[in-house]
């Protein structure tokens, strides 16, 4: 039996029995726990975009010489598949300099987002690139100059060519930045179609190859549609590099990939649409060329794209100066970890309450954020005030 006809055994029983729910629970149950406490430094709170998604200590990436090392990213790792990901948050208003930094210093050729600046009115991500070619953007507390090269705008994703440049050396750098921009928060793509000719897109870059130090996966939290992406790109590599790839072990890889970042894979439907990805992706693994043109053809690329891609910030948003770029304060809400569905709703009060005790420490946090923020600016500006002036001779 093939290794597609055994996935999609498994997938259709599942189905069948409307299963996913047990399924997803089970592999939260058997997820392990790791400490995380430099994440909870009081110096790294601000650098959290939520309270409950943490890296943990064995697996985050440590900045170099910073005078804080910590950054919400995870080095995830499958040794069979010899893949590498840089799972983290979408960036802070006061993190994008640090973003920058490892992108620099683990040396990744690529970024792959997968979330839109602006989702249901709340900011979800810090505009951490220039949308125009005459406007660099500068991060003067780590040292670089982000610049936008190129952009091919298609229906659903983009592709932007940046180049990173450290300003002490003027050594220079093409980032890739592959920006899907129709995954919504907390679902699915439109099909494993698009999907696929996305991750097919990010591939046939080289990006994802063990020479170029590990792309950076982000999403809002970076853990569900980042570990969707991870886990299905990661499955197909398994069963490419098996001699005999009878059956691949979706769950058991989840798992093993959520050693190294919590709550990847955030819920039943997400878990449901990897099994559907990777059985579609297991057809051209096994000999179908022709898929990976029919993903191209059923994903409608070279359509214009909707208005709702890339929406711009809510009026409500007052925009605030950092590192001389535009920002704006973040809209905290409960991070996105392992969302309650109706069904746990109805069964599960103990969850009912962790939500809502999730929401009322969010709304803390964000406040918490808004004075710290207010704080720099005023800061900024009582030692911009305080300047000498010159005066013409």
């Amino acid at each position: 039996m093939s290794v597609i006809a055994t996935l999609e055994q498994e997938f259709q029983e599942v189905d069948d029995a409307n299963d996913w729910q047990p399924r997803y629970l089970d592999i939260r149950h058997q997820s392990s726990d790791h400490p995380h406490k430099v994440a909870k430094y009081a110096e790294n709170r601000n650098r959290n975009r939520y309270r409950d998604v943490s890296p943990y200590d064995h697996s985050r990436v440590i900045l170099q010489n910073s005078d804080n090392d910590y950054i919400n990213a995870s080095l995830v790792v499958n040794e069979e598949a010899q893949r590498s990901y840089i799972l983290t948050q979408g960036p802070l208003p006061n993190t994008c300099c640090h973003f920058w930094l490892m992108i620099w210093q683990q040396k990744s050729k690529a970024v792959v987002m997968l979330n839109r600046i602006v989702e249901k009115d709340s900011v979800k991500c810090a505009q951490y690139w220039p949308t125009k070619q005459e406007e660099p953007m500068l991060f003067r507390e780590t040292g670089f100059c982000v610049r936008l090269k190129s952009e091919d705008v298609k229906s659903y994703y983009t592709v932007r060519q940046l180049q990173l440049e450290c300003i002490d050396t003027g050594e220079s750098r093409v980032i890739l930045h592959f920006h899907y921009t129709t995954w919504p928060d907390f679902g699915v793509p439109e099909s494993p179609a698009s999907f696929l000719n996305f991750l097919f897109k990010v591939r046939e870059s080289g990006s994802l190859s063990s020479e170029h130090g590990p792309a950076v996966i982000h999403c809002s939290a970076g853990i569900g549609r980042s570990g969707t992406f991870s886990l299905v790109d990661t499955c197909l590599i398994v069963m490419e590099k098996r001699n005999d790839p009878f059956h691949v072990d979706i769950k058991q890889i989840l798992l093993n990939m959520r050693k190294y970042r919590m709550g990847l894979i955030q819920t039943p439907d997400q878990l449901r649409f990897s099994y559907m990805a990777v059985i579609e992706g297991a057809k051209y693994i096994m000999g179908d060329s022709t898929m990976q043109y029919r993903w191209k053809e059923l994903s409608k690329e070279d359509q214009a794209p909707s208005s709702e891609c890339s929406p711009p910030h809510p009026t409500k948003l007052t925009p605030e100066k950092y590192n001389g770029n535009s920002m704006v304060f973040e809209e905290q809400e409960p991070g996105d970890v392992d969302p309650i569905s109706p069904v746990q709703n109805d069964s599960d009060t103990n969850d009912d309450k962790a939500l809502r005790k999730r929401l009322r420490e969010d709304k803390k946090a964000n406040t918490a954020q808004m004075v710290q923020q207010m704080k720099h600016r005023l800061s900024e500006s009582e030692r911009k005030r305080k300047r000498p002036r010159v005066t013409d001779a």
